[in-house]
């Protein structure tokens, strides 16, 4: 299938998307998740430790990007002190691979995607007081395209 990830174009058999460690998971890496399973056609999966959900369709992509926004735009709207915390959120793109083409986990290479949300509370006046959060518990895996 191909997708479009906000400008970056990819070939890619299916992407994976993976809630780790649910019982530790935060909430927003719940509410995330949860809009991802609601997407019709996807196969899910369930480990133990994790829940996996396979795209294997350019539509179900486009939802699950328009998914992922309207719960992170939620969340920035649910911001305290009118106007004096600021959140914001950012995708991280991650790759590794040795010279023949495996992760340090011994399978293809591919590209992760994973979320990382900054909360800003502080004004001009008194300086930075930011925080960024990496939610470790969600993230996406585009496979290669072998």
């Amino acid at each position: 299938m191909h997708i479009d990830f906000y400008g970056l174009n990819f070939i890619t058999p299916r992407v994976t998307c993976y809630l780790w460690s649910p019982w530790r998971a935060a909430a927003i890496e719940h509410r995330l998740f949860d809009q991802v399973r609601h997407i019709d056609g996807i196969e899910l999966e369930q480990d133990v430790d994790e829940i996996r959900a396979h795209l294997t369709d350019a539509k179900q992509w486009q939802q699950l990007l328009h998914a992922v926004a309207r719960v992170l735009k939620g969340w920035q709207e649910e911001a305290t002190d009118a106007g004096r915390e600021r959140r914001s959120w950012r995708w991280l793109l991650e790759g590794d691979t040795d010279d023949h083409g495996y992760d340090h986990a011994g399978e293809p290479a591919g590209l992760w995607a994973f979320l990382r949300v900054a909360i800003d509370r502080g004004d001009y006046d008194q300086g930075e007081k930011g925080e960024d959060i990496d939610l470790n518990g969600f993230g996406l895996r585009i496979w290669p395209n072998r």
